[in-house]
């Protein structure tokens, strides 16, 4: 009988049909509101409202002071037999120790012992760490706020023209700054300072340059200190100040050297104004591609960087919102 009715009302009556209808969208409602909660889900909200449904994790920042500094001076003229020219730019009495063809896996031990064996504070842990593995050291005591340049150059009876081919066991020049005085090493949080710089030579003439930087804490860890990639109000390079090819050459060199990974791809934009809405600054660094593009209002649109496409795992500000008012007031 129930069978019979169930056929003769869907058949004669169009009641049936709103019915079911009905019992669908309600089940369709209670599995959208079971899986997404009470917030609208994405693909339902206006277009200029939306944000994205997955929020990047913010990465926990620590404010550290670092007392040191160091640039190349004219790294153009730089080389094997001409030597180097370096600027400290230092908050205390710092020491600079230069060292000539230091052993690479000797430095890297060097690095791991600062962390589970004794600290890197002085020149001379940094030499019993590397059990004396290097070509020739120089030292310079750098003054608080003195930016003197510090020349650095081979000896000639060192009779160093080069290093070898890539990969190589030596690193021309490592630099390391340490604080002078033994109370200042009490208050900073950063130590030292260990700076790996190439230097061309016959056999490698890839431009003078950083490679890498290692801050060392007094706690035991060391950082990589890394370049954020973003752009400039300075205008790019005119082709009076470069030569033809350099840039490629230097690129095919890093990528012989293993190194072309790190290496900033130049960007187009030439203002410092979010590169989405083009109205708010740049404060927010994307992690791990670490492109510096994005305001505070852009920053929740986007899971992906809207440079390079890679998703972004972790971001960081480059100030708190009650820095940026306090920057404003003081140009106001």
């Amino acid at each position: 009988m129930a069978a019979v009715f169930l056929v003769t009302l869907y058949e004669y009556s169009p009641l049936f049909y709103i019915a079911l209808v009905s019992v669908c969208f309600l089940v369709t409602s209670a599995l959208v509101l079971g899986w997404f909660g009470l917030g609208v889900p994405v693909i339902l909200r206006n277009s200029e409202e939306t944000e994205s449904s997955t929020r990047v994790l913010k990465k926990r920042m620590r404010q550290v002071k670092n007392p040191f500094g160091l640039e190349i001076s004219n790294p153009a003229a730089a080389s094997v037999t001409r030597g180097v020219t370096l600027t400290p730019d230092c908050l205390e009495d710092c020491v600079l120790t230069c060292y000539w063809g230091c052993n690479v896996q000797k430095l890297h031990e060097a690095l791991q012992k600062h962390v589970y064996c004794f600290r890197i504070k002085t020149p001379q842990a940094l030499e019993d760490a590397l059990y004396n593995d290097y070509l020739y050291k120089q030292q310079h005591f750098i003054k608080k706020n003195d930016k003197a340049e510090k020349y650095c150059q081979l000896p000639e009876d060192a009779q160093a023209v080069d290093f070898g081919p890539v990969p190589r066991a030596r690193y021309p020049l490592v630099a390391l700054l340490t604080l002078a005085d033994e109370e200042d090493r009490e208050i900073y949080d950063i130590i030292a300072m260990v700076a790996v710089i190439h230097i061309p030579d016959e056999s490698y003439r890839l431009s003078c340059r950083i490679l890498y930087q290692y801050l060392l804490l007094a706690q035991g860890q060391y950082h990589d200190l890394k370049q954020l990639f973003m752009s400039a109000n300075s205008p790019a390079p005119s082709s009076s100040d470069t030569f033809p090819g350099e840039s490629s050459n230097d690129r095919g060199l890093l990528e012989k050297a293993g190194l072309a990974g790190d290496e900033p791809e130049l960007l187009e934009e030439n203002s410092k104004d979010c590169v989405v809405c083009q109205n708010g600054p740049v404060n927010w660094v994307l992690l791990p591609c670490r492109h510096t593009c994005l305001c505070d209002g852009c920053i929740k649109y986007f899971q992906q960087c809207p440079m390079c496409r890679q998703f972004v795992q972790e971001s960081f500000p480059l100030c708190s919102k009650k820095e940026q008012d306090e920057d404003e007031s003081t140009h106001v």
